[in-house]
């Protein structure tokens, strides 16, 4: 692995440039926020996890036929990913209320959805990633009206794969965030997919198995990331 220049550094992920242009490197860092960044803390061992936990739902989509931009690992830590133009939004798969739809809307808490419910926001902290509809996509001029329906469709497909996947390890896929970018003329999933950017709850318990452990102090976050890796190893 030749890691090159830095190229950007996120809340939780660095990302380098490598010896190919067509190619990124990308390092789990132990770090996690929530709140817009309102709340910070490292913690050892969770870049680990989300990277292996990425890594493995990602194989898990390209097997299902969803192109993601993951070429391999390198270490427990790093990935090396194809080098997309990322579209700076946040595709949300709701299969049951939680969270911001259910402060923001008359939905209760941990109501299914009869067919899950996907909202676009437009990914800005400063602004607090505002949700976006489809004619401000299009009139800011980042994806034509075909590319939003390929994007839809393929965030659907992820989340059947996806679902059906965690009840078989005994979590309910409450929902979960996705991003997209260009790599030519294909639109491929990037980013990454682990208990930083999905609501899990355990079947029957609805116990937090993701990331709300963090936001709301729900317990001991790393044995809660630690047990779904666990899960998903078993798997």
């Amino acid at each position: 692995m030749t890691k090159g220049a830095l190229l950007y550094s996120g809340k939780a992920k660095t990302v380098y440039l490598s010896e190919k242009p067509d190619e990124l490197i990308v390092s789990f860092r132990d770090d996690i926020t929530a709140f817009d960044g309102g709340k910070k803390d490292q913690l050892s061992g969770k870049g680990a996890s989300n990277a292996k936990v990425s890594a493995f739902l990602f194989q898990l989509l390209e097997e299902a036929g969803i192109k993601t931009h993951l070429i391999r690992m390198e270490d427990p830590t790093t990935m090396r990913v194809r080098r997309l133009t990322m579209v700076p939004l946040e595709v949300i798969v709701r299969n049951r209320a939680a969270g911001s739809i259910v402060r923001n809307y008359p939905f209760t808490e941990g109501q299914v959805f009869d067919t899950p419910i996907v909202v676009t926001d437009y990914k800005d902290d400063t602004r607090h990633d505002p949700m976006i509809n489809d004619d401000i996509i299009i009139a800011l001029g980042l994806l034509t009206r075909n590319e939003i329906a390929i994007i839809k469709e393929a965030a659907l497909k992820i989340n059947s794969v996806l679902k059906a996947f965690f009840e078989n390890i005994g979590l309910d896929l409450v929902d979960f965030k996705v991003e997209f970018g260009r790599c030519g003329d294909d639109i491929l999933l990037g980013d990454e997919i682990s208990m930083d950017s999905m609501r899990l709850w355990e079947r029957g318990t609805m116990k937090s198995m993701d990331k709300d452990v963090y936001r709301f102090g729900k317990g001991d976050v790393m044995e809660t990331y630690t047990a779904v890796l666990n899960r998903i190893c078993k798997e």
